[in-house]
């Protein structure tokens, strides 16, 4: 399986302009697209594109101290908002093989980062399974978002 990740560039547009998500997962995360122009005259956030078979199938946006520190203190870390994987696309393996590519992107680009930590709503259990499997850790802390209770979880990189 071909999977790898690269930050996003104007070409993977087209891609992302007819990606679909259930909307069960779009009260989770927010469509690429709209992630995107959101971010783009926000400091440290730094859009990433899911890639299969060099199509853009998924996306993320990792995001520097100004968001972190709403789930963390470590200065060293990065938050990881926004993943989702296309619905033409799941349940091939793509999200967990995207999450434990995450580490070494992250090493390559952000050589000072140590942590990666996410929040999951407390109902969303099936993107509780991925990450534990992809090797995060609920460490037990609680936050309540605007959707209720969030679950903050790490990754030592």
């Amino acid at each position: 399986m071909s999977v790898s990740l690269a930050f996003y560039d104007p070409k993977y547009k087209e891609y992302f302009e007819t990606y679909d998500l259930p909307h069960h997962q779009l009260q989770y995360t927010s469509l690429p697209l709209h992630t995107v122009y959101t971010c783009r005259e926000l400091p440290n956030r730094f859009p990433v594109v899911i890639l299969f078979e060099n199509k853009a199938v998924g996306f993320l946006l990792l995001n520097g101290w100004e968001r972190v520190r709403e789930y963390s203190d470590n200065q060293e870390a990065l938050l990881l908002t926004s993943y989702s994987v296309n619905a033409r696309y799941q349940g091939k393996g793509i999200a967990k093989q995207s999450l434990k590519l995450l580490p070494l992107f992250i090493n390559q680009h952000f050589p000072e980062k140590r942590e990666l930590i996410l929040a999951v709503n407390h109902r969303n259990k099936a993107a509780q399974i991925v990450y534990e499997k992809a090797g995060f850790v609920d460490k037990g802390i609680r936050l309540e978002g605007p959707k209720g209770e969030l679950f903050v979880y790490h990754m030592n990189l």
